[in-house]
């Protein structure tokens, strides 16, 4: 079976989850008109969708240790697809809200399992640019699916949106069955196992470092329409625009990413990050003019893209045995910071600071982030430096003849 296809297959499964994790920002207003509440009101569809994520993935991932991966694959994408049905038939705000809560809860586990397949098909030494393949469908979901399903939202009501991720997600689960090779789980895999991933604090430190340092991104993400629209002074027509930038923006961050990963991990994993600081200052100055507002736009995709392959393959470095809830656990960090993105985001408009106010905090949870991992780092030294002497030590010790 062609591996080029199953790939496809699971960056297909990326591209329905992106859209509907992305669409539902930019079309916040809509949703909000439509439900007869607030615009930060609305965006609690949005914080619903990723603790759906944040409990699922650690949850979904011990519990399934062996079942085999494609088997999951598909049962994961079916919840996620009767999750955005529901969504598309929600008569109220309380189930809406449930319905993305619902949505999110395979979206961790399915990126986390997809990853660690698509490595395994790669092979060494290629592994980050494996999981750069499958976070590609994510990419382009925000170049495509997520301006498609946005302009849809705009045309035709929003919850058409949420009716094309279902679309795709069936799509989705015909792909997986046809493509995916069987592959059982690793012998060693069982729910002890896996949970152990929590007992070693590199694995904390570097989920400290997507939760803490990709807040801003969302932050300003969830509030792009607006801001382009109020702060930028971009006609609403122009916002699938805007949101197609993004997802360029994200597509060349993700591939680029990915090749920076498997050259040198932890030096990349800095660059990235100060990066992502860099662009968010910017783009409190250049959110106050339309040209430079979509550049800006670009990079924000560009920048937090290119650092999620790394964020990746680093857990799957350091949890040794526990690999499928490591590589979920990324997606409830991201996620986390997407609902305290969101969340404080909310806050600092509700304070009256501007639409522009997020991206200021996100330079400093970039900066933040920046710290964690320069902690991470250090500790890894000296855990490193420890087991080179404990080896040293070994060698010069005397050899006792009985």
């Amino acid at each position: 079976m062609s591996v080029r296809l199953a790939m496809t297959a699971l960056a297909l499964g990326g591209f329905g989850i992106g859209t509907t994790e992305f669409v539902a920002m930019g079309l916040l207003p809509q949703i909000a008109d439509g439900m007869g509440v607030s615009e930060p009101a609305a965006g609690h569809v949005i914080s619903a969708y990723a603790l759906g994520v944040v409990v699922g993935a650690p949850a979904i991932s011990a519990l399934t240790a062996r079942v085999d991966r494609r088997r999951l694959l598909v049962a994961l994408m079916a919840a996620f697809t009767v999750g955005n049905a529901v969504t598309v038939l929600a008569p109220s705000m309380n189930v809406l809200i449930a319905s993305r809560f619902l949505a999110g809860l395979p979206h961790g586990a399915y990126f986390g399992v997809a990853s660690l397949v698509a490595a395994r098909l790669a092979g060494a030494g290629r592994r980050a640019k494996a999981v750069a393949t499958v976070m590609l469908g994510l990419s382009v979901a925000n170049v495509l699916g997520v301006p498609l399903a946005a302009a849809m939202g705009q045309q035709l009501g929003w919850r058409s949106a949420f009716g094309l991720v279902a679309v795709i997600g069936l799509a989705t689960m015909a792909a997986l069955l046809r493509w995916v090779p069987f592959m059982a789980a690793a012998p060693s895999s069982s729910p002890r196992a896996e949970l152990g991933a929590l007992r070693r604090p590199q694995v904390w430190l570097t989920l400290a470092v997507g939760m803490v340092g990709f807040g801003g991104m969302f932050a300003v993400y969830t509030y792009i329409a607006t801001t382009l629209t109020d702060v930028a002074g971009l006609s609403s027509a122009l916002v699938p625009l805007a949101l197609a930038l993004y997802g360029l923006g994200m597509v060349a961050g993700n591939l680029v990413g990915g090749r920076l990963a498997d050259r040198a991990l932890m030096p990349s994993m800095f660059v990235m990050l100060a990066l992502i600081a860099a662009v968010m200052g910017l783009f409190v100055v250049a959110a106050h003019n339309p040209v430079t507002a979509l550049a800006a736009v670009f990079l924000v995709g560009a920048s937090g893209a290119a650092m999620v392959p790394a964020l990746q393959t680093r857990l799957m470095d350091v949890a040794a045995d526990a690999q499928n809830l490591a590589a979920a656990l990324n997606h409830s960090a991201l996620n986390v910071a997407n609902a305290g993105g969101a969340w404080l985001g909310g806050v600092v408009i509700a304070a009256g600071l501007g639409y522009t106010a997020p991206a200021a905090v996100g330079a400093g949870l970039a900066v933040a982030g920046l710290l964690i991992l320069t902690v991470s780092a250090a500790a890894q030294r000296r855990t490193d430096a420890g087991k080179v002497q404990a080896d040293a030590d070994r060698d010069d010790a005397p050899v006792t003849v009985h």
